[in-house]
């Protein structure tokens, strides 16, 4: 793989300086526009106004491209058919030399071979819900289990099945420590009522243990509840979900489309609540990669 990082990323790389880098499927394919290119922008400026480095990761013309400069953001949140890569694609869209936007599985097996050990998003992938009929498991998972970065995110997405989510990263052997939290949280809802073995209360404590388990070569999630004034209601939020997966089974969605799909049509929903909720978290997450970044440099 022909990895290119920018220059800004390699001077703080050589520097042994903080680095968050930043998963740019949410531009493509997670956000509306234009709303999509405002949050990446300001994604970046909350982690720069904090001292650290921003590396949005992303893939164009055979390279996988570690600090996506403006040009490139803005091709990413407005042109039709941004590939949306995982694991499985890296290989195909980086022969074909398309631009493709990066999951989180790809984004953290690239962060790796960088040497960045800080990845924020809002919600990693994780077990589907009716698993035992699709065996449909995100990729994030394993990645994080067997690549030395520190994934920070709210949870798990809502309208997966998080229980069993959970019991997958215990087995891949994942630390899912709660940040200021004893219990899951559910991307939107602040809390899923699952405990969680693990709990720290700031980034010092969570860069404490992050140094142990990279020491090992292998990953961890750091699980931060969405902003309270941003949280939604989980019964509604739940109600609207199970509505969704049933127009999603009826249409025939599956796969990679399926969890944006459910997104989409929990976003109209919810009146654009769930859009406000969706950006609140990946600002406040984004943050505390950063804290969590510093403390890492210290």
């Amino acid at each position: 793989m022909r990895i290119t990082v920018a220059s800004e990323v390699q001077k703080a790389l050589a520097a042994h300086g903080p680095v968050v880098a930043l998963e740019s499927t949410v531009i493509a394919h997670g956000l509306p526009r234009p709303r999509n290119l405002e949050t990446a922008h300001a994604l970046e400026a909350d982690i720069r106004a904090l001292g650290v480095t921003p590396a949005t990761i992303a893939l164009h013309d055979g390279h996988a491209i570690v600090g996506a400069g403006d040009v490139l953001l803005e091709r990413l949140a407005s042109e039709d058919g941004v590939a949306k890569a995982s694991l499985r694609d890296l290989g195909p869209v980086l022969a074909a030399r398309t631009l493709g936007a990066t999951t989180v599985a790809a984004t953290v097996d690239i962060a790796a071979r960088a040497g960045v050990q800080v990845v924020a998003t809002g919600g990693i992938g994780g077990v589907h819900r009716g698993f035992e009929r699709s065996l449909d498991e995100s990729a994030d998972l394993e990645a994080i289990a067997h690549n030395p970065v520190c994934v920070v995110s709210a949870g798990a997405k809502l309208v997966l099945d998080l229980a069993l989510t959970l019991e997958r990263l215990e087995t891949l052997g994942v630390p899912v420590v709660g940040y200021g939290t004893d219990e899951f949280p559910a991307f939107y809802v602040r809390s899923s009522g699952l405990p969680l073995a693990h709990r720290v209360n700031d980034a010092l404590g969570a860069a404490r243990i992050a140094k142990e388990q990279l020491a090992r070569g292998a990953g961890m999630l750091v699980a931060v509840p969405i902003p309270a004034a941003a949280s939604l209601d989980h019964d509604e939020i739940e109600d609207e979900v199970m509505r969704a997966i049933g127009a999603a089974e009826r249409a025939g969605v599956r796969g990679a489309e399926l969890t944006p799909y459910l997104l989409r049509a929990l976003g109209e929903a919810t009146g654009g609540r769930a859009l406000e909720a969706n950006v609140a978290l990946l600002r406040a997450n984004a943050r505390v990669a950063a804290q969590l970044a510093l403390a890492l440099c210290a």
